[in-house]
């Protein structure tokens, strides 16, 4: 599995406010709607997969959960997998995955079974350039289509998908978190113009944060190690906060697409005169 974001996302998945912001602008609203927030738990861990016989990292959260009058302690864990292209394995590798930490729960006495599982809301955030096209249920990889009385004997799980590419910039406009300007940095980032208009949008955002402070030491690192993996031609080094140099940081970013666009022109006028040579 790519690690495209083990050092950038999953730093910021390890706080629950980011969490909350995921569910709250991302998730449909009616799950939402059952989680009480303040009760977030961090469970992230390694684990061991002896199917696929690879460690992996998982940002795993519990959480309360309330409906129909009932107030109870149960719990919701969030497997949040992240991939950078397309994985037609997914849906059995999710399966693994959450088999795995029900396993992992059990042997650890999390839970038991006459206490029964707790529910899981698997959720695979992707970021790629090809949007997502694998099957997003492991029923739907058992080919072909068994009979009716066989269905039920089937394999069943679901993750919930969150393709950031599927997202138009009204859409994530409209979605007044953190962390839809992150998604909006992510989109942007092929283009320098769309990409200083997302880090000004997201500075905004940091800044109407109760914990603007925090928000922004940890977005700034993500920011800088993305714009490190885009291969920015830019200094780095003397940005510390987006709210306080963002005005440096802009004006790095137009130097970089400057310079882009003219080696770029210098790129095309070697290949007109390379061209000329050989037809002469």
């Amino acid at each position: 599995m790519t690690k495209h974001h083990d050092t950038g996302y999953k730093e910021l998945f390890s706080h629950p406010e980011f969490v909350q912001q995921l569910i709250e602008g991302f998730a449909p609203p009616e799950i939402a709607a059952l989680m009480d927030f303040s009760t977030l738990k961090n469970h992230s861990g390694n684990y061991i997969t002896p199917l696929f016989e690879e460690r992996f990292e998982d940002v795993v959260w519990s959480v309360h959960v309330h409906w129909q009058g009932v107030t109870e302690r149960l719990f919701l864990y969030l497997l949040i997998e992240f991939q950078s292209t397309v994985d037609p394995t997914m849906p059995l590798r999710m399966l693994h995955y959450v088999a795995c930490f029900y396993q992992h729960l059990l042997k650890t006495k999390v839970t038991s079974p006459a206490q029964g599982l707790p529910p899981i809301l698997p959720i695979l955030l992707y970021n790629g350039l090809e949007r997502w096209h694998a099957a997003e249920d492991i029923i739907d990889q058992v080919r072909p289509q068994p009979p009716q009385f066989l269905r039920a004997y089937q394999p069943h799980l679901r993750y919930y998908l969150i393709d950031e590419g599927r997202y138009t910039p009204e859409q994530l406009s409209a979605i007044d978190s953190p962390l839809s300007g992150v998604f909006e940095v992510e989109i942007a980032s092929g283009d320098r113009a769309s990409l200083q208009a997302a880090v000004d949008r997201l500075v905004r955002l940091i800044q109407a944060d109760p914990n603007k402070a925090r928000l922004d030491a940890l977005i700034t690192r993500w920011l800088k190690r993305h714009l490190q993996r885009l291969g920015a031609k830019i200094d780095l080094t003397q940005v510390h906060s987006l709210i306080e140099d963002n005005a440096m940081l802009a004006e790095n970013l137009q130097h970089w697409a400057e310079r882009e666009r003219l080696e770029g022109r210098q790129e095309g006028e070697r290949i007109g005169i390379q061209k000329g040579r050989q037809e002469g």
